[in-house]
């Protein structure tokens, strides 16, 4: 049956927004780190129905019904999962591929997996002539211009471009890639007269990858005066869309988790310095505002953005146009701007981490950053101006979804502007009352599954410590979990845990039942980890399979003793049961 490729699954399901697909059919409201609503699956009158943004899954302690975005709409519209994942795909405006199984799909598949494998080739041959005696000047650019050590430049993959007219493409094709697929990677250009040359050439190479490490892209920065543009990218390929792409989002993903938020700045050396001054949970957006599917997929990671972009006129606006877009996408938003009129990479090298730390504490909230921008565009000393401002912050109030928020930020509007709070809390009302949505109700009954604490444990894990989770699950024996309520779950979840753990809770979703998805959501939609220490759950489920084993034994001697009792078989299984208490520890 044909079927879209994993890596299209994958990134519909790193673009959706949990939150924004369920609220077309559910209305929401924030509750803690959750939101919550009445369950469109059964009756209910109270709100039992939850949504993990950061997690992506919903559960519903009234019915048990679970899963994460592609089970919602399955279950909502009835659907198929590729249709889901189309239905899905459209919703958030991402290009449809051709299916695996059809006619022509599995040469398509074949066809991304070469152009990833050809980004690889490109990025280890400009590594090669960074690191000849030809790049030297660059590594001394890197060094003293950029401020950048070579372990930095290892960790960054960073590179340089020859001048040579077809280097690269003549390397490609001897590491046998096809001149069509070539033509499509973004790494050459064809001339009009039908040569084809190297599109980077003379130029310090920056590999962009996904959030996987898979790079897809590059950007080349050009030191030649005469050298335009100055920032040579990627074109969009197959492999590569910019809107969804996040530079760095692979190297500091997990200091995101860490810590909670995001720095979010404009270019590559901007992240270049920031990560490696160590331990700082930064992204790069390539050097435009933000986009919606790039904020979707900053919600994987962290609730909380600091936008620290160029302190130019297009940076300040490109800031403005982010927080908003953030906010309404959900997130709490802060606004750097630092001093002197320094960008991140300038400001970490003269002034250092600790300084650049003490300036991110004092980050403007970003209704304070929108205000103040707002105000200084118009006269405030006049009606006429402080209308055009009022005006313009009622278009910022509409988007804020949080009430709460929106009131803050109407005493905030007031004071700049000098009105009345009644005034602007009325006019921010009439802003926002587009935005409600209404309940459907849809029936819909399952019953829950007991689990055991350690069961819980393991299952909360694989949702919310994919890593942890993976390490314990690599440890654990097929028949470890016989005879377990989840055994069919932690089978599934044991032959991927080999793989990348940051994937593992999505890619597992989507092998899972219906029943077997609302038995995991149901185990993380708890608040706290049953279990603290994973090593003790997979040691606990060892000793119920050693006390299984045990059983078993005890029954297969009492047969044996009353039919042979000189067997050497018999003191054998006796040997085995002796040995087995010592490992419980009962002799």
């Amino acid at each position: 049956m044909p079927k879209f490729p994993q890596s299209f699954i994958d990134e519909v399901r790193a673009a959706a927004d949990i939150v924004t697909v369920i609220q077309d059919y559910v209305s929401l409201r924030k509750a803690g780190t959750n939101y919550k609503g009445l369950c469109p699956f059964h009756n209910e009158k109270s709100p039992s129905f939850t949504v993990n943004r950061d997690k992506g899954f919903f559960h519903c302690f009234g019915c048990n019904t679970g899963g994460d975005v592609f089970k919602f709409i399955e279950l909502q519209e009835k659907l198929g999962f590729q249709d889901t994942v189309k239905h899905v795909a459209g919703k958030f405006g991402i290009p449809i591929p051709e299916m695996e199984g059809g006619e022509g799909q599995h040469e398509s598949a074949q066809e991304r997996e070469a152009l990833l494998k050809m980004h690889e080739v490109a990025a280890a041959w400009f590594a090669d002539h960074l690191a000849s005696p030809a790049g030297a000047r660059y590594r001394d650019y890197l060094q003293k211009n950029r401020g950048l050590t070579p372990a930095s430049v290892a960790a960054l993959k960073l590179g340089w471009a020859p001048p040579t007219r077809d280097g690269l493409y003549k390397r490609l094709k001897e590491q046998g890639f096809r001149e069509p697929l070539i033509r499509q990677s973004g790494l050459v250009s064809v001339r009009d007269d039908g040569t084809v040359v190297d599109r980077f050439r003379n130029r310090l190479m920056v590999p962009i990858a996904r959030d996987s490490g898979s790079i897809i892209a590059f950007g080349g920065r050009a030191l030649e005066a005469d050298q335009v543009p100055k920032y040579l990218n990627s074109p969009e390929t197959p492999i590569y869309t910019k809107s969804r792409t996040l530079y760095g989002l692979n190297l500091t993903k997990a200091e995101l988790r860490k810590s909670g938020f995001a720095i979010v700045v404009e270019g590559y050396f901007d992240f270049a310095q920031l990560f490696q001054a160590g331990g700082l949970p930064v992204v790069a957006t390539c050097g435009t505002a933000l986009t919606t599917q790039q904020a979707q997929m900053l919600r994987r990671f962290a609730p909380k953005v600091i936008i620290n972009f160029d302190p130019d006129n297009a940076g300040q606006s490109a800031a403005e146009r982010s927080s908003e877009l953030l906010v309404e996408a959900g997130f709490s938003v802060n606004v750097l701007r630092l001093p002197g009129g320094d960008d991140p990479d300038t400001f970490v090298q003269g002034r250092g981490r600790d300084a650049y730390l003490a300036e991110l504490k004092r980050s403007q909230p970003y209704l304070d950053f929108l205000i103040d921008r707002a105000a200084a565009a118009h006269n405030l000393t006049r009606d006429e101006g402080r209308r055009e401002f009022l005006q313009q912050m009622l278009g910022v109030a509409a988007r804020i979804p949080d009430p709460a928020m929106r009131d803050q930020f109407a005493d905030r509007l007031a004071h700049k502007g000098r009105f009345t709070e009644d005034i602007v809390r009325a006019e921010i009302r009439k802003a926002a009352a587009n935005r409600k949505t209404t309940i459907p109700e849809r029936a819909a009954t399952t019953s829950a599954v007991a689990l055991t604490e350690t069961e819980r444990g393991l299952l909360w894990a694989i949702l919310h410590q994919p890593e942890a989770a993976s390490r314990a699950l690599q440890s654990l024996q097929d028949n470890d979990i016989e005879g377990l309520a989840s055994e069919s779950v932690l089978r599934k979840a044991m032959e991927l845990a080999w793989g990348d753990a940051d994937v593992l809770p999505n890619v597992l979703m989507e092998r899972l039942t219906d029943r077997e998805a609302r038995m995991l959501t149901q185990a993380g939609a708890e608040r706290q980890a049953p279990v603290t220490d994973l090593s003790a759950c997979v040691e606990a489920l060892r000793r119920v399979r050693v006390r299984r084993d045990l059983v078993d034994l005890d029954r297969e001697i009492a047969q044996l003793s009353s039919r042979e009792p000189d067997s050497p078989r018999l003191t054998e299984l006796v040997l085995k049961k002796i040995a087995i208490r010592r490992q419980l520890g009962e002799t």
